[in-house]
């Protein structure tokens, strides 16, 4: 099943308004409807207001429980598929500014409570050095001012105890000269001490170690409920649990073949003595 990217996430209304349009078809009450799907009244309610966004597998128990016919079923399906992935390419990104970025990545790691991010190419701005968060976005044609004050204010949530955080990181994210040597060897000693918060857990992947597939992008896991997908043109949302749940199975991948704790701690080491003179 393929979409044009400006499908994306727009179809939550219709989707609901479908729903809500097949059960009245059905001759059914929000409250039988709910019986049969072992669901309650008021989730039906808020799904077919428009206020919660249904889970595909929220659909299929509702179209099962509708006798909907196979046509119905596809179409619904796909209505569901697109309202649980968004598109954010980098001009709407831009245009809606660096430093909102930086506000909705800040409301989400404040309501999660495990977050997993795979760092493929970079060391993202939870885990850098003042240095490296202006560098990471000198390419920017936009003011960045506030983006490297929300990227550093954000750091303060690693030292939430009440909050776990798995990051997994390629050698190349961790050497990529995004800064001078001495710079890079700064932001690698910070990436060790890091290694010690209680709630932290930081591996490193160095070049050569075998994984299950081949890394393509940067992603992050929030809890079991939303991943994000980097790519070089913008930013893939996907909120449906199967799809976050491959992307869980594929971190679980990478995290067994990474270097953790005193392994970590002395391959950074390593690398950091490598760029000081």
């Amino acid at each position: 099943m393929t979409f044009e990217p400006e499908q994306l996430g727009q179809s939550s209304r219709e989707l609901a308004s479908k729903l809500r349009e097949l059960r009245k078809q059905a001759g059914l009450s929000g409250v039988r409807l709910a019986a049969r799907c072992h669901m309650s009244q008021s989730k039906v309610s808020r799904i077919e207001n428009g206020k919660v966004r249904p889970s595909l597998l929220d659909v299929e128990q509702i179209l099962r429980a509708l006798d909907a016919p196979p046509s119905m079923i596809e179409e619904v399906s796909t209505l569901a598929r697109l309202a649980n992935t968004e598109w954010r390419n980098l001009r709407e990104l831009r245009r809606k500014g660096l430093g909102t970025r930086q506000s909705e990545l800040k409301a989400l790691e404040a309501s999660s409570a495990h977050i997993r991010y795979f760092l493929l190419s970079m060391v993202t701005g939870l885990l850098a050095t003042p240095e490296y968060v202006r560098a990471s976005l000198a390419h920017s044609p936009a003011d960045t001012r506030k983006a490297v004050t929300g990227k550093l204010e954000r750091q303060a949530v690693l030292y939430d105890t009440s909050k776990r955080f798995t990051f997994v990181l390629t050698e190349q994210a961790t050497r990529w000269p995004v800064v001078s040597p001495l710079a890079l060897a700064e932001q690698l000693d910070r990436l060790s001490a890091l290694t010690y918060l209680p709630n932290v857990r930081l591996g490193i992947i160095p070049m050569g170690t075998p994984t299950p597939r081949p890394p393509m992008n940067t992603f992050t896991v929030y809890d079991g409920s939303l991943a994000t997908i980097e790519t070089s043109a913008g930013l893939l949302v996907l909120r449906d649990s199967r799809d976050v749940q491959g992307y869980l199975e594929e971190f679980s991948g990478y995290e067994a073949c990474a270097l953790f704790g005193e392994d970590a701690r002395s391959k950074l080491a390593q690398w950091s003595a490598s760029y000081r003179p």
